[in-house]
């Protein structure tokens, strides 16, 4: 049987870098595939709050690149794609950034009960997908 990494030469890898990145999302989230009550949609807008701007100097690498960039409101989308994180993982850290107040979340307006769609959105995710 082979290590951990699957390497033919059945040595242990180091690093979450040469497990090809399978380790990372797992710590990066702390095993979670949701976070903290906040189900976020892809195109939902964030926007770092005042607090959020107050933990910038002590926040650490993903969630502190997440606060630089939503100065202006970013959609889930484009944070994850921003971060170079899966949206999966985007989703858990923003809505943890979201259930401290660190960043606002600006839902789009809700077409149930319509069959319009809303064009403007659309183009929000379309945008979205291109940037991942």
């Amino acid at each position: 049987m082979t290590g951990i990494g699957n390497d033919p030469t059945g040595r242990e890898p180091r690093d979450a870098d040469e497990l090809g990145g399978r380790v990372r999302p797992y710590t990066i989230t702390g095993g979670r595939t949701r976070a903290a009550g906040i189900d976020l949609p892809v195109e939902a807008l964030l926007q770092r709050t005042e607090r959020g701007a107050q933990a910038l100097p002590a926040a650490r690498m993903e969630r502190r690149r997440i606060l630089e960039l939503t100065v202006e409101p970013l959609s889930v989308a484009e944070v994850s794609a921003r971060v170079g994180v899966h949206l999966g993982v985007a989703r858990v850290l923003l809505g943890d950034l979201a259930a401290e107040e660190l960043v606002v979340v600006h839902r789009p307006p809700s077409t149930e009960g319509t069959n319009q769609l809303d064009l403007a959105l659309l183009e929000r995710v379309l945008d979205g997908l291109r940037a991942l």
